[in-house]
């Protein structure tokens, strides 16, 4: 192995990378080739690095005290990196807690993006819902990929973008997220997007097939598409290898976004201002249509409130994942909206402890929606009456 002012390459590159040359102490021959199996992952996050915010509107009203403080006690007593935000759709506030300002991994959560600007391209005349499109093995990715029983079939599946596009965001497929992303122009067509519509910090990763990879500490192979064979290439790194690795990713996630840079675009999809009326109507009922996630904040949402959504889960490492996300539009039965977002980007505590706080910010944003309704109908009968308060005295 070349040295280099001392250190072989291998040690060099893992210093670029931020590991340093100490992980190599105590490693064998066989773990120090696993070790080079992760310098791929670091090579794509220096070579697209997380842009500066493009600036995005501000909360429009200072956020109602009450909400802002039960947040922050649930995210106080919940151990981990956690943010979450709520932006009314009606009144411009945002409550936030937690990190809700830190980029965290976004996962599934990025699929938003990808669909919002394949529909972007629809409003310019550029796609039509009812393209055909054909998905074949060949555009297999990994993980969740329901549409790989039809792709693998000789010819692959033919089926529209409309159709592609319900799939990503509501069976969270990455094979038709990946087909789409490749469609529209690749990541650097997402990045666009999101920088001219300003909807602040948040970040798109290099595909599904990189970013995965990359967090697992390998580097992609076409044939870890099918099959077992991407865990079973995981399973036989060391656990250096691993944890370095999935360490790297969430304390900078190539596809982070702030839960709060979510929550306020959320808000202004559902007001029209960032794709037309027919698109935008599309994609909220797409969202609604969701079927990931039902115990995590849908779990918390009452009968006669509609909750449309899109989640997000990464890898896990030993009790922990790289990021549990759920985030959407939360819409009472008298019609104001709240655009709600809560990520967990890093934390030992168990699922089903991760999907109760979920729950339990619904609740919160319920509470304080029906405590404000209720103000709001006592409010002519609070008003001062001066000849009913002048017999009172007397």
């Amino acid at each position: 192995m070349k040295k280099f002012l001392g250190f072989s390459s291998l040690e060099r590159a893992l210093t670029v990378a931020g590991l340093g040359p100490a992980i190599l102490l105590g490693c064998s021959v066989t773990q120090s080739a696993q070790l080079a199996a992760y310098l791929p992952a670091p090579s794509y996050r220096v070579l697209m690095p997380i842009p500066a915010a493009a600036a995005a509107p501000q909360p429009t009203a200072p956020a109602p005290r009450e909400l802002v403080d039960a947040l922050a006690a649930l995210t106080g007593d919940f151990s981990g990196i956690v943010g979450v935000a709520v932006t009314s759709v009606d009144d411009g506030w945002v409550a936030a807690s937690g990190t809700a300002m830190r980029r965290l991994p976004q996962q599934s959560v990025s699929k938003l993006w990808v669909t919002m600007t394949v529909l972007d391209q629809v409003d310019q005349g550029r796609i039509r819902l009812d393209d055909p499109i054909t998905v074949t093995k060949n555009d297999l990715t990994l993980f969740h990929q329901p549409i790989a029983a039809l792709a693998v079939r000789e010819g692959g599946y033919t089926t529209t973008v409309g159709e592609l596009m319900k799939r990503a965001m509501q069976m969270s497929d990455n094979t038709c997220n990946d087909k789409l992303l490749r469609l529209v122009g690749g990541p650097q067509a997402v990045r666009e997007f999101i920088a001219r519509k300003q909807l602040g910090a948040i970040g798109f990763g290099p595909g599904e097939k990189l970013l995965q990879a990359g967090t697992a500490g390998l580097e992609w192979r076409p044939e870890y598409s099918m099959g077992n064979a991407f865990a079973q290439a995981r399973a036989r790194l060391s656990p250096a290898v691993r944890r370095a690795a999935f360490d790297a990713y969430v304390a900078s996630p190539p596809d982070g976004a702030a839960p709060q840079a979510i929550s306020m675009a959320l808000a202004r999809l559902k007001r029209g201002e960032i794709l037309s009326a027919s698109s935008t109507d599309w994609l909220l009922r797409t969202m609604a249509g969701a079927r990931t996630g039902r115990a995590r904040i849908h779990g918390g949402v009452p009968a006669g409130w509609e909750y449309g959504h899109k989640t997000g889960t990464g890898q896990d490492y030993l009790s922990r994942t790289a990021g549990f996300n759920d985030v959407g539009i939360l819409t009472a039965p008298d019609g104001r909206s709240y655009a709600v977002a809560v990520m967990i980007g890093d934390t030992t505590r168990p699922i089903r402890e991760r999907q109760l706080l979920m729950q339990a910010v619904a609740r919160t944003v319920v509470a304080h929606h029906e405590q404000l309704r209720f103000a709001q109908q006592q409010a002519p009968q609070l008003q001062p009456q001066p000849i009913a308060h002048a017999q009172a005295l007397n």
